[in-house]
């Protein structure tokens, strides 16, 4: 899917942003997002008074027990129901949740150990389930037209479309899926997890409805381990904590607000013109929490930071509160540990990255309160959250020089051939949408057709922010711009963040398993819009 107009383009893409491309591309509300804008979306404003900052402890996610260890592999169960959930305090909001919480909870996991997750649908719509990062099978990956329906005679009838293959993308302009798989009210899912530990992540994948379903609350975490990074004496056990980042809005009513076309999710998908960019909330969640607290020892934590927002972009900073920066010790990307550390002091983040960074709160004093801001936020958006130093500790964590010896080595010389991809706003089927290559998802057609085992070099290029992943397979960052990757580019990664008229190079192996797999922009709304395209892995 060599498209040669949208990489001619790519001198006036870094002089000219994203502006001038949006608009030839035929976006004509395009002048919603101003030239080289920090963030991609526009934001929704909440109905119900908010809370102050750092009053609310933070969570964390309950850890899935499984219901069988046998054979060598664990069996989990997860029920996807609606919940009442207490976000804000006092508030209660319906949620779509796995296993009646928000986040869902969190899987955890050995290397190469097999994992099957049997889900159960009682919702009110079909989902498909996606381990964002997992090095997954075809048949277990998530692929947005392997449906699960609710259960109910009723229920079947709503989806007979769907569930016959067919799909209403691009604001009901239908397409058919022959090699749909869909299943109904039970489903399993088996993950191999022969791959590096990691912080991976499960959410809903559903054709056209994925932003607005993680918005209602499917989502939660799924981490694997090993004893090679057991042995590392990172800190562990309460002083790791997972972060799971993301913007909601509330209306009056105290449900969350979204601006879908077709509030059921049934029929009709995406959203009102101004949010075609994308959806910002203005609360900021941590764990399901608006702005946290988290009561801290003086000590080493490691934070192990997903940004789970559909839209929003964050750049985050540690700041105590006589204005000093804690270094953010970066020891992991998507895929797992880094070779060395890299130090921060500001950590760009964008949607489905995941970043695993240690923090020391060893200088702080007893009693002083470290703000995790974001400073791409404005407002109430800026906060993210807070830790408050309450008591003195023993450390025996170290962070070693070393991380891991087992990052791939790719080189661009090994690439067995050079692919390059556009990501901008154009025409689809129904009217404005989100393409690659000039072209908006269709699951019936092959994009890209590559070779078990082929290592190959992407050039990605940009007209706003996009956040692109690649299924199944990790990647390098080679250059950003015709420079070299930005420090915190580095390791394994599966999501990389374009910038506003911005060229990116990556490098990967085609390894695993053989079948259809998916690319496509993490920004959820531009993916609903268009923004995918098929790999097939023969």
């Amino acid at each position: 899917m060599r498209d040669s107009r949208g990489m001619t383009r790519r001198r006036a893409l870094g002089i000219g942003g994203a502006l001038g491309l949006t608009a030839a591309a035929g976006l004509t509300s395009a002048g919603a997002l101003a030239r080289r804008p920090a963030i991609t979306g526009a934001v929704l404003r909440s109905a119900v008074p908010l809370p102050p900052p750092f009053q609310v402890p933070l969570p964390i996610p309950a850890v899935l027990k499984p219901v069988s260890t046998s054979g060598g592999a664990d069996r989990y169960e997860i029920t996807q129901r609606e919940a009442s959930v207490e976000i804000l305090p006092g508030v209660t909001t319906p949620m779509w949740t796995y296993a009646g919480t928000f986040p869902g909870p969190t899987i955890e996991s050995r290397r190469g150990r097999p994992v099957t997750v049997s889900h159960r649908n009682e919702l009110p719509v079909p989902t498909v389930v996606h381990l964002h990062g997992g090095r997954t099978p075809a048949a277990s990956d998530g692929y947005p037209t392997d449906l699960l329906l609710p259960g109910g005679r009723q229920e079947r009838s709503l989806h007979m479309g769907q569930g016959s293959g067919h799909t209403a993308h691009g604001s009901g302009h239908a397409m058919h899926d022959p090699r749909a798989v869909v299943t109904e009210l039970t489903r399993d899912y088996t993950f191999p997890l022969d791959q590096r530990p990691a912080l991976l992540w499960y959410h809903d994948h559903r054709m056209d409805f994925t932003a607005p379903a993680i918005w209602r609350g499917l989502a939660g975490l799924h981490i694997v381990r090993d004893d090679a990074e057991d042995a590392l004496g990172l800190p562990a056990g309460p002083r790791e904590l997972p972060l799971v980042i993301a913007d909601r809005a509330f209306a009056a009513d105290g449900g969350l607000a979204y601006p879908a076309l077709d509030p059921t999710l049934r029929v009709r998908p995406g959203v009102r013109e101004p949010y075609l960019a994308g959806v910002l909330g203005d609360v900021i969640l941590v764990n399901g929490a608006p702005w946290p607290v988290h009561e801290a020892d003086a000590a080493r934590y490691r934070l192990r930071i997903l940004n789970a927002s559909n839209a929003r972009h964050y750049e985050l900073e540690a700041v105590t509160s006589d204005g000093r920066r804690l270094d953010l010790v970066q020891i992991g990307a998507d895929q797992g540990l880094l070779a060395a550390p890299v130090v921060h002091t500001l950590l760009p983040i964008a949607p489905a990255e995941r970043y695993d960074v240690v923090v020391d709160f060893s200088g702080v004093p007893i009693g002083g309160l470290v703000r995790v801001v974001n400073r791409l936020g404005s407002g109430r958006t800026r906060d993210v959250m807070a830790f408050r130093v309450a008591h003195k500790a023993s450390d025996g964590s170290r962070v070693p020089r070393t991380l891991s010896a087992d990052l791939p080595a790719w080189r661009r010389s090994d690439a067995v051939r050079v692919r390059d991809f556009a990501f901008r706003a154009g025409r689809t089927h129904a009217g404005r949408g989100w393409l690659i290559g000039g072209l908006p998802f269709d699951p019936a057609r092959t994009d890209v057709t590559t070779r078990l085992g082929d290592v190959e070099v992407w050039r990605l290029v940009a007209d706003v922010h996009h956040p692109v992943h690649l299924h199944l397979v990790g990647f390098r960052v080679l250059s950003r711009g015709g420079r070299p990757p930005l420090p915190h580019d580095g390791g394994l990664k599966d999501t990389v963040s374009l910038r506003p008229g911005e060229a990116v190079e990556i490098v990967t192996r085609f390894d695993g398993y053989r079948g259809r797999y998916l690319f496509h922009c993490h920004n959820a709304e531009h993916e609903d819009m268009g923004m995918m395209a098929n790999l097939e892995i023969v």
